[in-house]
Parts: C-alpha cells; structure tokens; sequence
C-alpha cells in the first residue's frame, strides 16, 4: 500500500496525517440508498482491509442514519488505533427539520424521512459527540463538512470545528463538495487539509478550476466514487436491474446507451489490465490516484473478498505511455445525459 500526507501539524506533539491512497469508503456499508447490508460482512471487509494495509476508513452518520459508523466502530474496536485513520462528517441531519432541505430519502426500514444540511456550531458539537460514540473512539482524524449548508456562514461553521480540534476530539479539518470559491472562503477561518469530492474517469469537471486550486494551495483531494458506482468494474452490461431503493438506477450513468459505450470503451483497456494480470476495477484505480491533485482514493465494499481487490490495485504500476494509452481512449467517450 502506498501513503500520502495530507495534513502536517505545527504541534511536534501531534503526529501527521497520512492516509493510505486507497481508503475505505463505507457509505454501502451503511446500506441506505445501496439496498441494505449485511452487518458481519460489512465488519469483516473493514478489517480484511486494515490487514491490507488500507489503514483509513471515511463514513458519515447519515449513512444509514448512524448504522456506518456502528459498523466502522466495531470494526476498529479490536485494531490498534493509533494505526487507523477515521474520517468523518457532520453537516447532514434526519433527526430535525432545520437548515438547508437537501432530500426526501428513506430510511433502512423503510420509512420516509426528510434530510437537512444544518452546520451551526451547537449542532457540529452535538454531532461530534454522537459519532465519538458510534465510533467508539475519543478522537476523529478528520472531521468533513458533508455539503455546504446555505443557511449557516462558514465562519461559524469553522469555528465550531476549530474548537473541536482545541478539545482534541478532532486532528484535522476537511470538506466535502466544496468548490474552489467555498474553499477558499473556509481557509479564512481554519486551515483545511483537504476537499473530498466526486472524480472518475466519466466525471471530471473538477480538473477546471478545483484540481488546480488545491495544486496550488496544498490541499488533498479525496476523490470518491472513483469506479463510478461500479459503472467501470465492466461488471454492469445494458438491461441492468438495481433494487427498488438502489440509487443508481435514476443516474443517467447507468442508461443502456452509456452502458454500451462504457463497456466499449473498458474492453480497449481491458488488454492492459489483462497484461497487468489486473481486473479493470483495479486497473482504473491505479489511473485515478496517478492523476494530478488526486490524493485519495475512496471505494467501496460490501465483502473483504471486494475490499481484498481494491486494496491490491496499489501493487499495479502504470508508466506514462500506460497512463496516456488510457487516457487517450478515454478523451474519446462522449456519454449522454
């Protein structure tokens, strides 16, 4: 496994942050929006995956309205936590109609419920101290906004975090789906590390103006959903069925044209996964983490066996010719929305 520092700390006291470049994400572990899940199973990819050397686990308490980071605190609770990187969010509530509306979802059982984007400084705090308890742990590594929430300045959002960071509950401070204008309107009250967005070989508009930004300025980016959901596993063919309450199926990702021409487009490089002894989920995570600004990669699993392979897609080495090969045939992918 391969690690990048994302955030140093002027407190020799305090150790860096490093996270490994594949990093867990547990967003299906949670099972909202991805048709449930199974809890064991869930436990075990986690831990498979720290013994992999995938040693940084991102979850969020609207994943499953706390049921991730249940999963991700029982996962560690057995794993030497000084050897484990926990990231986190606040920002996204179900349990009060305040703030910014963001969607009607429905819950794991199944009943209908509404999700705010609130950051206000009481509500961080008193969303720190659940996830420091669903987690089981004392401290967060780092702490993300989820979304940016309208109806709350980020000065006062910062400022909640900052003292959070002053307690010693959070190391460092980070943001979710921000883009360069919220980023550098946020670093006036808090030294952010990293900006955690969508990136993928299909989705690349934050290679305008985000990527640079944060080149310039030194800050990470977490890129998640970098298989696209599974689209670039070559595993999903046109005709696909997703579950009644998977969120995929309404993305215009998933329509049997692009499938097609997805698909058409993994089988040209699917000869160099081949010669890489590589599956294509793995050989696109390999591309992804070697593009410029992209520090982290977020995946994924819903069973060690998936986190196993993502894991291994580190072990692959892709030279420059290697990497415009793929990108050359990717410029060509033109997609329908």
């Amino acid at each position: 496994m391969l690690y990048r520092k994302i955030g140093t700390n002027a407190n020799p006291q305090q150790k860096d942050l490093e996270l490994s470049v594949i990093t867990f994400g547990a967003w299906a572990a949670g099972g909202w929006m991805w048709g449930g899940t199974e809890r064991s199973q869930a436990v075990k990819a986690i831990q498979e995956s720290f013994h992999a050397g995938v040693t940084s686990i991102d979850t969020a308490p609207v994943y499953g309205q706390g049921l991730s980071e249940e999963i991700v605190g029982e996962a560690i609770k057995d794993l030497p936590r000084d050897q484990v990187q926990i990231l986190t969010k606040y920002g996204m509530r179900w349990d009060l109609e305040k703030g910014d509306f963001a969607m009607h979802s429905k819950n794991n059982e199944g009943q209908d419920i509404n999700i705010y984007k609130y950051a206000a400084k009481d509500s961080i705090i008193k969303e720190c101290e659940q996830s420091l308890t669903r987690l089981g742990t004392d401290y967060i590594d780092l702490y993300q906004i989820h979304w940016h929430d309208k109806t709350t300045p980020i000065e006062e959002t910062m400022e909640a975090v900052s003292l959070l960071i002053d307690q010693g509950k959070v190391r460092y401070a980070g943001v979710c789906n921000y883009n360069a204008e919220l980023m550098r309107e946020a670093a006036k009250y808090i030294h952010l590390v990293s900006d955690q967005v969508p990136y993928s070989m299909v989705k690349r508009d934050i290679e305008a103006e985000l990527v640079p930004y944060c080149i310039e300025n030194d800050k990470a980016i977490l890129a998640y959903s970098p298989l696209e959901r599974g689209l670039l596993t070559g595993k999903m063919k046109p005709g696909y069925k997703f579950g009644a309450d998977d969120h995929r199926a309404s993305i215009h990702f998933y329509k049997d044209e692009n499938l097609v021409k997805v698909n058409a487009f993994l089988d040209q490089i699917r000869p160099l996964a081949e010669e890489k002894n590589a599956t294509l989920g793995q050989l696109v995570l390999r591309w992804t983490v070697e593009q410029p600004g992209i520090t982290i990669a977020l995946v994924g699993a819903r069973d060690a066996e998936q986190a196993l392979q993502n894991a291994a897609a580190i072990d692959i080495s892709l030279n420059k010719e290697e990497i415009d090969f793929i990108t050359g045939h990717l410029n060509e992918l033109k997609l329908v929305k």
